[in-house]
């Protein structure tokens, strides 16, 4: 049996997450904004429910087009609202249409979201030694930069907590636990 992360439970959608996703770098901006709309529903519910919801909010949210999404009708957001397949949250759900648009005032400033993402670790990833859980911390004075310069920007629901899971899972920061298989990956 593999040796994994502390977080990982014996689910199947669990295990496959962690070891085709969590921790690899993205560079593809397509991608990095599917991560940043999924952490930000993220928020007071648990990982888990969101991958078990991933393809419903792949579906309802466009396959997550941010051109499409940045241009989402108010009749658009009501049949969202009314999607009992995604997390009915009227302030996150907006919070998506706002961040589409201001994830592409990024990609006009930076020539890519991704440039702009991963300026802030030096182009790669941090490759931390965490043993245990108690390590791993749930902010970094990076998350807290990342954060600040996208809420001065507009951006919802990108607190240092929600950006620092989103660090995480794009692979900004490695923080499989050096007993884990993924560590030396």
């Amino acid at each position: 049996m593999k040796s994994r992360c502390f977080w990982v439970d014996e689910s199947e959608i669990y295990i496959n997450y962690h070891d085709n996703e969590w921790g690899k770098p993205v560079y593809d901006d397509k991608i990095l904004f599917e991560f940043l709309i999924l952490e930000t529903f993220q928020a007071g519910v648990s990982w888990k429910t969101i991958l078990n919801k991933r393809e419903n909010f792949r579906k309802a949210f466009d396959d997550f087009d941010y051109q499409k999404i940045a241009n989402y009708s108010d009749k658009k957001y009501q049949e969202l609202l009314q999607d009992a397949g995604i997390i009915r949250n009227k302030l996150k759900i907006k919070s998506a249409i706002t961040n589409a648009q201001l994830f592409m005032d990024i990609q006009q400033e930076f020539g890519s979201f991704s440039k702009f993402i991963w300026s802030y670790v030096g182009g790669k990833p941090i490759v931390n030694k965490f043993q245990s859980r108690k390590q791993v911390p749930v902010t970094t004075l990076i998350s807290d930069k990342i954060s600040k310069d996208l809420k001065k920007r507009g951006f919802k629901f990108t607190g240092s907590t929600i950006m620092y899971a989103f660090m995480q899972a794009v692979g900004l920061v490695n923080d499989h636990t050096i007993n884990c298989f993924k560590y030396s990956k």
